[in-house]
């Protein structure tokens, strides 16, 4: 089928189940996503997924990213994260990375899949996460700080865990697995560096008296008021496309760049037409794109043997979960507030979908293996908004 025919179809269908599952009190992500699997290998069998509809998604995902981040302050998360934050952080990436692999050797895995099977039961996807908190308003909430700098710290360190693995030679040594470590190390630091540098150099200059937001009104004076736009989403480039070229996905510079735009630096007027700008492309157009490709990920009939695809979405789903709420409660929020962060962490899209391509394509783990991680990160994704609205929202 020709690539816009695809698109079309897709779009139309996504769109029309996100508005029928709206009408029933449901997030709309929900329909978009089960539009996919519908119109996938599963089901009807009318689209594939292709490196062109994945192009696509990926740009989709860049939008998400940068909307949300426009959304939010680069402040708050980096002080969730550094601080009471990093106990969910850190829980939530131990424990489920610690169930992965007891699933894994139960079932007498090998290592390689043992560990790739962690990885991604460990995995909170960022755009995912986002993407939740925006379509129930909660993206300045302490929800959304800790679960979101929980996300990011996960996503971090299970690509630098993919990083040492990749980086590893065919004849292992104890001093290949250090070299390996100190390699993909680095490459962290030098983002860390690159991130906070940045944000400094915009500290120092505001501190000066320099008013952004009269540079970026002449810009528009200069070049158009559209062109803002896309001197935005080029500047949000640049921090994914540092991101990518450091071994880390491109989500994750690019959220931070994205975080880095503040909007005082802008008129509130111009602010606001950003901002409509970017809902209008995300949520009318992009955004259900995204979301119907993770569901044309999903093929039920590599699906097997049944019991491991069933303990595997038990425990991935409940180690999360547990993870969360148990930080939460650690760090002294409201047990409502705990447990909202445990199942906004729960879903894992498209970051456990990159892990999870690239063990597969590197022939680390099989087709029944993979099948089963996309349909871990099918499930929690679609079930996320569904438990949130259910059990949380009332008691917020």
């Amino acid at each position: 089928m020709p690539l816009l025919t695809s698109l079309l179809i897709l779009i139309v269908v996504a769109r029309l189940l996100g508005q029928i599952f709206q009408r029933f009190g449901q997030p709309s992500i929900v329909g978009e996503m089960l539009a996919g699997v519908l119109l996938g290998p599963s089901f009807l069998n009318l689209i594939h997924p292709n490196t062109a509809l994945s192009s696509i998604s990926e740009f989709a995902v860049f939008l998400v990213v940068l909307s949300a981040g426009l959304e939010m302050n680069f402040k708050d998360i980096l002080n969730a994260l550094l601080g009471r934050g990093i106990v969910i952080a850190v829980l939530g990436f131990i424990l489920p990375l610690t169930a992965g692999i007891a699933v894994g050797a139960v079932f007498q895995l090998d290592l390689m899949r043992t560990v790739f099977l962690g990885l991604c039961v460990s995995i909170t996807a960022l755009p995912v996460t986002v993407r939740i908190l925006q379509s129930f308003n909660l993206l300045d909430s302490d929800i959304a700080r800790y679960s979101v700098a929980t996300a990011i710290f996960n996503d971090v360190v299970a690509l630098l865990v993919l990083g040492v693995i990749l980086n590893l030679p065919a004849q292992l040594s104890l001093s290949a697995v250090i070299l390996s470590i100190v390699s993909t190390s680095w490459k962290l630091i030098a983002l860390g560096a690159f991130i906070l540098g940045f944000n400094w150099q915009l500290e120092r200059m505001i501190k000066r008296g320099i008013h952004i937001e009269k540079i970026s009104e002449k810009l528009v004076d200069a070049v158009g008021n559209e062109a803002l736009f896309g001197i935005l989403v080029l500047f949000v480039l640049v921090f994914g496309s540092v991101s990518e070229a450091l071994g880390f996905h491109f989500v994750i510079g690019a959220f931070f760049g994205a975080l880095l735009i503040d909007r005082k630096f802008f008129l509130a007027s111009r602010y606001h037409e950003l901002d409509l700008t970017l809902r209008s492309i995300t949520e009318g157009f992009l955004g259900p794109v995204f979301f119907a490709y993770l569901g044309l990920e999903f093929n039920i009939d590599a699906l097997k043997p049944l019991g491991f695809v069933l303990v595997v979405l038990v425990v991935s789903i409940s180690s999360k979960v547990l993870a969360g709420w148990l930080g939460g409660l650690v760090i002294q929020l409201p047990p409502a507030r705990a447990l909202g962060i445990g199942i906004i962490l729960n879903g894992r899209g498209v970051m456990e979908l990159v892990i999870a391509s690239i063990a597969y394509e590197r022939g680390f783990i099989n087709q029944g293996m993979f099948s089963t991680l996309v349909l871990m990160g099918v499930v929690t994704t679609m079930m996320t908004p569904l438990m949130f609205r259910r059990w949380i929202l009332p008691r917020l």
